[in-house]
């Protein structure tokens, strides 16, 4: 399984963007991936590569859609190939859960 921390937003368009990130998140929720949206970024766990970018491109496409001047994006990716991990796991592991 492939976890990512994702967070992507525009920085052409003020100093509050909650209505892109919004809109973001709906991309993100009907992905049908499991995810857990925080105040700064989403993490989201994804089968396989493919279906990350997947997912990370129609938020980006929304955002473009908006009309959008300029998009950050943040992309962290951490992929076990010697255990299944998850979001679950990982916080388990540091006594989040």
């Amino acid at each position: 399984m492939i976890i990512a921390e994702f967070a992507i937003f525009p920085t052409s368009e003020g100093v509050s963007v909650s209505k892109y990130v919004k809109e973001v998140i709906k991309v993100i929720e009907s992905s049908g991936l499991k995810h857990e949206t925080g105040g700064m970024s989403t993490t989201i766990e994804a089968p396989d590569l493919d279906t990350l970018f997947k997912v990370i491109k129609k938020c980006h496409e929304v955002l473009v859609n908006m009309k959008a001047k300029r998009i950050h994006i943040d992309l962290r990716i951490d992929h076990r190939l010697d255990t299944d991990a998850s979001i679950e796991s990982k916080l388990k592991a540091i006594g989040k859960r």
